[in-house]
């Protein structure tokens, strides 16, 4: 107000109250405004409509995701991509032997559930009720699971039911008496048709861990393990394999063994499983090649570099994971 007079003052011109009126109404105007505008929780028209514009394009970008950033999972952050299924897991790093083996393993991917396609009738967590006997295993060469000779004498042999085509070889087993006495048992072995479901044939060492061998025949629970001690896998071509027929073997496995594939030119290819515990290639396609094993739980074991030579055990440097 104070410039305005000077600048009348050097026009030569004093203005009068009836001009400074609309100057002050103004003035007043502009500090109401003001005011309001800096009142505590006021938002203007545009600025209101600006903010809910956004806040509708955050409600629809990701519909049915949770409201709450604290609740929200950190996958659900990430950009989103094209699904990954089990089978294409990130590749995780191999487990370490405690022997170190010639570098015939390529790498592991796990899955992170467990199928009921590559699960048999021995299921993880489940608790099996049967009988327990006692037979001669010798050496336990001449096994149905065709595994040869062997220093660990804690074996047994499943009942035919169980043994489910021979997809309960190597599979580690807790056997328990009545009393609370166990053992762990590897199955080498199948029992003959006469042995019931849930029925275990065990060898005379294993049997003496539960029970005295002249009681022959005791009730006994049990179940599924994944041992922590464990070596690393083998594999092993069958006598007479070549690039024209082939039979494969998995050996020094934690975890049953649910599927062993070979590559191919046209990618992986299943092979069928043995009652005697080999996996099969009638027409020799993918012998010599790349082998990829599953286990029940999904985890993939994919091993390069195994050469075609038949009864030849081939160490890894892989091993599953315990469960």
């Amino acid at each position: 107000m104070k410039e305005t007079r000077q600048a009348a003052r050097r026009r030569g011109h004093r203005p009068g109250p009836w001009a400074l009126a609309p100057v002050a109404l103004v003035a007043a105007g502009a500090l109401v405004c003001l005011a309001a505008a800096c009142r505590p929780g006021h938002r203007t028209d545009a600025e209101h409509t600006a903010a809910t514009a956004v806040a509708g394009s955050r409600a629809t970008a990701a519909p049915g995701r949770a409201s709450s950033a604290a609740s929200a999972s950190p996958a659900a952050t990430r950009s989103p991509g094209p699904a990954v299924s089990p089978t294409s897991a990130p590749a995780a790093k191999a487990r370490p032997s405690a022997a170190p083996a010639r570098p015939s393993a390529s790498r592991t991917s796990r899955a992170t559930t467990t199928t009921a396609s590559l699960v048999g009738r021995i299921r993880p967590g489940t608790g099996y009720r049967g009988v327990a006997t006692t037979y001669d295993a010798g050496t336990g060469e001449g096994g149905s699971c065709s595994y040869g000779p062997s220093d660990d004498l804690m074996t047994a042999a499943m009942n035919h039911t169980d043994y489910e085509t021979s997809k309960a070889c190597g599979a580690y087993v807790l056997v328990r008496a009545a009393d609370g006495a166990t053992v762990t048992v590897r199955i080498t072995n199948e029992c003959p048709t006469g042995c019931a479901p849930g029925q275990l044939d065990l060898s005379a060492q294993a049997f003496a861990r539960l029970a005295d061998p002249s009681a022959g025949r005791i009730p006994v629970t049990w179940e599924l393990l994944s041992p922590g001690d464990s070596d690393t896998v083998a594999l092993r071509y069958k006598t007479g394999s070549s690039r024209y027929w082939c039979a494969v073997q998995v050996l020094g496995h934690r975890n049953p063994v649910a599927r062993l594939e070979l590559r191919t030119g046209g990618g992986w290819r299943r092979l069928p499983r043995t009652d005697y515990n080999y996996f099969l290639a009638e027409d020799g396609g993918g012998c010599g090649g790349t082998i990829r094993v599953t286990d029940i739980y999904g985890e993939r074991l994919t091993v390069d570099g195994i050469a075609l030579r038949p009864d030849a055990v081939q160490a890894t440097r892989l091993q599953f994971a315990r469960h």
